[in-house]
C-alpha cells in the first residue's frame, strides 16, 4: 500500500513535463511563423536582387509574379498615369453596378423621350388651335370614341390597340391575362397566344372595353374609367403612318367584307366601273380590285362623308387612343417590336410565365414607301401627309422622302 503516492507522484511529474514540452513546441512555431511574415517595409525580393517598394524604376506589372514576394496594395506606389487609369477603371465599374441596380438603361432613356415628344407635340397643338379634339379633357370624349381601350382588372392594366400596329398579339395577351375566354379543347382558359382563333382574338365580346364601362358601372363609369387610367399600367404601339396604309391596303381591301363595305364604293367612284359583281369572290376572279391610287384619292376625296375605318384612321383621331388625354406608361413601335414587347412584359411583371413569339420583320417594309407611292402624284403624296401629319409627328417617325416643304 506504500507504493501507491509514489506511483500517483510519478504519474504527475511526467504529465507536467509533456505538457511544458508541448507549450514550449507551439510557443516556437508561433515565433517561428511570426518571424517569417513580411512587414510593410520588408524589400520585394526579384530574381535574387533586392528591390524595394520606393524603387521608382520598377513598373507596376513588368515582373513574374511568382517571384514576387506580395506588399500590400495601401504601401505601393503607382506612376500618377497608371494611378489615373486605374481610377477611370473604377468609376466605369461603379457606373455599371449602378446601372445594373436600378440605373435608366438605354430602352428606358427611349421611353422617356417617346412620352415627352408626346406631351410636347399636344402642347404645342393646343397652343395652335388647330385641332379642337386636342383641347378637350377625357371627360368629353364620347363614349363611342373609347372602344379601343382593353382593360385587365386582375394585372391591372390598359391596352390601347391601334389596327395594323401588331394587335392580334396584344389582344391575345390582353386574353390570356384577363382569363375571359376558355379554350374548347382544354376547357381552361387559353395560355397560348397562337392559339387563339383570330375570330375569338377580334370578337369585341372577348374584351372589356370602356365603352361597355356605362352598361356595368351606369352614372359611375368615367370616375371608373378615371380611377383605372391613373394606377393601371397603359400601353399602346405604334407604326409608320404611310407604311400602316400600305399594309391596311394590302390586307383588307383584297377581303369579302371590306370589298362590298368599301371597295366596291372606291371601284364605282374612282375607278368609274359602272358594272360591279355582287358577290366578291366574283368581282376578284373578274380582277376587280381597287388600286393603291384609288384607295387614297378615296382618303383624300373632301366630299367623302363616311368615317374612316379603324384600319387607316389616324392615331390621335376619333375612336382611336387618344394619345394627348392619355398619358401612356409604355409607347412601343413596331418597327421594334421585340425588344418592346420583351421590355413591356418585364413592366407587366408577366415576363417569367407568359411569351409573345417573335415578330419576322418584313425584310421589304422599309422600301414599302418608296415603292407603293412612286405612282402617287407628289401633291397627293404632301395632302396624305398633311392629314397623318400629328402621326408623325407624335411618335416621332420622319417625314417621308421626296415630300418637300410647300
Amino acid at each position: 500500500m506504500g507504493k501507491r503516492p509514489t506511483v500517483k507522484l510519478a504519474f504527475l511529474l511526467a504529465s507536467l513535463s509533456v505538457g511544458l514540452l508541448i507549450f514550449v513546441y507551439w510557443e516556437n512555431i508561433i515565433w517561428f511563423g511570426a518571424e517569417s511574415t513580411p512587414t510593410p517595409n520588408r524589400p520585394l525580393t526579384v530574381g535574387g536582387i533586392n528591390r524595394t517598394n520606393k524603387d521608382p524604376s520598377q513598373a507596376v506589372g513588368t515582373v513574374r509574379s511568382e517571384n514576387i514576394v506580395p506588399a500590400t496594395m495601401s504601401n505601393r506606389r503607382i506612376p500618377v498615369q497608371q494611378h489615373e487609369e486605374v481610377e477611370q477603371r473604377e468609376e466605369e465599374e461603379l457606373q455599371e453596378d449602378e446601372k445594373e441596380s436600378g440605373g435608366v438603361s438605354a430602352e428606358d432613356m427611349e421611353q422617356r423621350a417617346r412620352k415627352q415628344r408626346i406631351e410636347d407635340v399636344c402642347s404645342e397643338m393646343r397652343s395652335t388651335h388647330k385641332f379642337p379634339s386636342m383641347t378637350r379633357s377625357f371627360n368629353q370624349i364620347p363614349n363611342n370614341e373609347l372602344g379601343h381601350f382593353i382593360v385587365d382588372d386582375k394585372h391591372q392594366i390598359i391596352y390601347c390597340y391601334v389596327p395594323k400596329v401588331a394587335c392580334t398579339r396584344w389582344k391575345s395577351v390582353m386574353i390570356i391575362l384577363s382569363q375571359s375566354q376558355i379554350s374548347p379543347l382544354t376547357g381552361k382558359p387559353y395560355t397560348d397566344p397562337k392559339e387563339i382563333p383570330r375570330d375569338v382574338v377580334h370578337n369585341r365580346i372577348s374584351h372589356l372595353t370602356f365603352d361597355k364601362f356605362i352598361h356595368i358601372y351606369g352614372s359611375q363609369s368615367r370616375s371608373q374609367m378615371k380611377t383605372k387610367l391613373q394606377t393601371y399600367t397603359k400601353f399602346l404601339f405604334v407604326r409608320d403612318p404611310f407604311v400602316r396604309l400600305i399594309s391596311a391596303f394590302r390586307d383588307k381591301l383584297g377581303k369579302c367584307y371590306f370589298y362590298m363595305r368599301f371597295g366596291s364604293k372606291i371601284l364605282r367612284h374612282y375607278g368609274h366601273v359602272s358594272s360591279l359583281p355582287n358577290i366578291a369572290e366574283e368581282a376578284f376572279a373578274a380582277g376587280f380590285k381597287p388600286t393603291f391610287q384609288q384607295f387614297i384619292t378615296y382618303l383624300l376625296d373632301p366630299k367623302r362623308k363616311e368615317v374612316l375605318n379603324e384600319h387607316w384612321l389616324q392615331v390621335f383621331a376619333y375612336r382611336l387612343c387618344h394619345p394627348c388625354q392619355v398619358k401612356y406608361d409604355f409607347i412601343g413601335q413596331h418597327e421594334t417590336f421585340n425588344t418592346d414587347a420583351k421590355q413591356l412584359l418585364k413592366l407587366l411583371k408577366v415576363d417569367k410565365w407568359l411569351h409573345l413569339p417573335s415578330a419576322y420583320p418584313n425584310l421589304t417594309e422599309t422600301s414599302w414607301v418608296r415603292d407603293w407611292f412612286n405612282q402617287i402624284p407628289i401633291e397627293a403624296q404632301r395632302k396624305l401627309y398633311k392629314m397623318y401629319e400629328l402621326d408623325f409627328k407624335l411618335f416621332g417617325y420622319p417625314k417621308p422622302d421626296g415630300i418637300a416643304d410647300e
